[in-house]
């Protein structure tokens, strides 16, 4: 059936072009003669071919360039008043005579482009003649072609400023209204076409319709080229005409194309300048309007415009940018109740990236954005839908690209709140990628107070979340999140030895948390780092450190470490453990501790008693094990 169809628009294609290669062969032939009246006559008949409404805009296209071609050869024979003899007010007259609507307006549009250019009336007068004639073809496609049409032949004769045809003060005011009317008619004609037909060819329509935007959306673009178009006229007169358009005909197709189109064509000065305009009429789209991705092309060309230099920043802060784009966009997610999380999501990730490029020193602003972003998610389930986590993931990780610094992502109040609404799974993959910024940006967490809030980003990895059995995890990527917690401990330290221990208790308080399977990966880095602060102590000669209540001595650091290893041979992980009992000895020896070194070793020894040399009665493997143990006692 479909295939029929093209086959029938080619055979109606195929006669169509037959019939104006027909006539404007006779057309040819009267010009050659001069003879107008035939002329006149062949090129009717010629554009009757344009009548068709058998073709869609793809093939309708075809035809009409056809059709071009032979009016511009038309145009000139026009322009010559010796070789047809009539006056070219009397021709514009003479035209109209045609018998058929359609061939007489390409006609009266042909004409009407030598009249202007002859200067004989002036150019506004003539342009609002055609502009409202043209109203007389309301069939959408035929329409929309033929005002294409006007506007193509007209457009370099309009009387804006600097052109031959100037003449007066309002003549860019004159070039605007013309545009802006041919415009408005076009969009009510491209916007008819979805009602012209029965429901069962609707999506047939719908492609059809998308197919002419371009016709459309060309106004907009003749606009931003008219010279004198300046700021003010664009934001008194330009912007709220084609807004109020736009928000009017109520369609949605329409209402996307359009206000994309602005954002493409028109300066980013001038969207800055008029931003709250422009942002008002966000909220008054339909509902089914793909707002964000036209917000945030908005953002976009922004945050882009921000970065071409910076002198344009101080206007971005006297226009109060981040404040109207923040409050659109509540305005546009409250209007649009049925707008899906990732949606409403999107928007704020493109908010956030326009803030981190504009205002990147303003924390607050960042902060902000991401507690609009809680409030969205409050209350409701966690995020599983693979799109809606992703775009929090960028939110989350853009803080961390910009500032290469996690330490500045701590400060912010709301980046945990937004890391609780993800599920498992995306936790996990956000948890990963901030130790990947650390490890990357060789980044110290050098407070207790930043290593609580880390940890409590991190606790996806750190522990089991909502009852989440470790053996339910593919081992291999098991082995990788812990592997990079262990590396993550090394990068925890400051210079002072109080605050260091503060940070390793703080650290404890955390992994201790994480069951039998993470102690394994997490205690060994952590006692090191412990043993690492022992060693700077015994530098200074075993001197006490701090002069609070408990100061900071190698004897608090191995009790420390005995209660941590202790937690670790209950795994059992006996081997790791036993290594670990003896490492803390030989540093408690080298501070001359011997009753710390004493006990230490004899925690070994029992565990070696009780637990390593049982494996002798087990497999060759494990005894192989056992002898290793033994050697690295006696070496010590």
């Amino acid at each position: 059936m479909i295939l029929s169809g093209m086959e029938d628009e080619d055979k109606w294609l195929a006669e169509g072009i037959a019939g104006i290669q027909h006539n404007a062969f006779y057309m040819h032939r009267a010009l050659d003669a001069n003879n107008l009246r035939d002329a006149l006559k062949c090129s009717a008949l010629m554009l009757s071919e344009l009548r068709t409404s058998k073709l869609s805009p793809h093939k309708y296209y075809d035809l009409y360039m056809r059709a071009f071609d032979e009016l511009r050869r038309l145009e000139i024979f026009f322009k010559d008043e010796s070789r047809h003899g009539v006056s070219i007010v009397d021709l514009y007259e003479l035209v109209q005579h045609a018998g058929n609507i359609l061939p007489r307006l390409y006609l009266l549009c042909t004409v009407g482009s030598v009249y202007i250019k002859s200067k004989e009336a002036p150019a506004k007068d003539a342009l609002k003649d055609l502009v409202e004639m043209c109203r007389g073809v309301q069939n959408p496609i035929r329409g929309l072609f033929l005002r294409s049409y006007l506007a193509q032949v007209s457009i370099d004769k309009s009387p804006s400023l600097g052109s031959e045809y100037e003449g007066g003060e309002d003549t860019v005011m004159d070039t605007v209204e013309f545009v802006l009317q041919n415009f408005t008619e076009m969009n009510k004609l491209w916007v008819r076409m979805q009602h012209q037909g029965p429901v069962r060819i609707r999506e047939k329509l719908e492609k059809e319709r998308n197919e002419l935007r371009d016709l459309v959306g060309k106004n907009l673009h003749v606009l931003s080229q008219i010279e004198g178009v300046n700021l003010e006229l664009y934001r008194d007169t330009v912007l709220p005409r084609v807004l109020e358009q736009i928000v009017n005909c109520e369609d949605e197709r329409a209402q996307y194309y359009l206000m994309d189109c602005i954002i493409q064509v028109f300066p980013d000065e001038y969207h800055l300048q008029t931003l709250e305009t422009l942002l008002g009429a966000f909220p008054q789209l339909q509902p089914t309007v793909d707002i964000k991705t036209v917000l945030s092309r908005l953002m976009e060309r922004l945050s882009n415009y921000a970065a071409s230099s910076l002198d344009v920043l101080p206007e971005f802060l006297q226009v109060e940018a981040f404040a109207k784009l923040s409050s659109a966009i509540g305005k546009v997610i409250k209007a649009q109740v049925d707008m899906p999380i990732v949606g409403a999501v999107t928007l704020y990730v493109s908010l956030l990236t326009f803030t981190l490029h504009v205002h990147p020193e303003r924390l607050d602003y960042v902060d902000q954005v991401l507690g609009a972003c809680v409030k969205l998610l409050f209350g409701k389930p966690k995020l599983e839908e693979g799109r809606a986590t992703k775009q929090i993931v960028a939110l989350l990780s853009s803080p961390l690209e910009k500032y290469n610094d996690i330490v500045t992502a701590l400060t912010l109040s709301n980046y945990p709140c937004i890391m609780d609404c993800l599920d498992d799974k995306t936790n996990k993959v956000m948890a990963m990628v901030i130790i990947q910024s650390i490890m990357k940006n060789n980044t110290c967490i050098s407070t207790a107070d930043k290593v609580e809030v880390l940890f409590e980003l991190l606790k996806g990895l750190i522990k089991d979340l909502d009852g989440t059995a470790v053996d339910e995890l593919d081992e291999e990527d098991f082995n990788e999140e812990q592997n990079s917690v262990a590396r993550l401990i090394h990068m925890l330290y400051n210079d002072d030895s109080e605050e260091m221990l503060k940070i390793i208790c703080t650290a404890r308080k955390h992994i201790m948390a994480g069951g039998p399977t993470r102690l394994p990966f997490t205690v060994p880095p952590l006692t090191f780092s412990a043993l690492r602060l022992v060693r700077k102590l015994q530098a200074h000669d075993g001197n006490v450190v701090g002069g609070g209540e408990e100061p900071t001595t190698p004897k608090k650091i191995f009790q420390l470490l005995n209660e941590i290893i202790e937690a670790l041979s209950s795994v059992p992980s006996p081997e790791l453990a036993l290594r670990l009992y003896l490492q803390c000895a030989e540093s408690a020896n080298d501070c001359d501790l011997e009753p710390v070194a004493y006990d230490f070793f004899t925690k070994a020894f029992i565990l070696y008693e009780e637990e390593v040399a049982v494996i002798t009665c087990k497999p060759f493997p494990s005894a192989r094990a056992t002898h290793r143990v033994t050697v690295y006692m006696f070496l010590k």
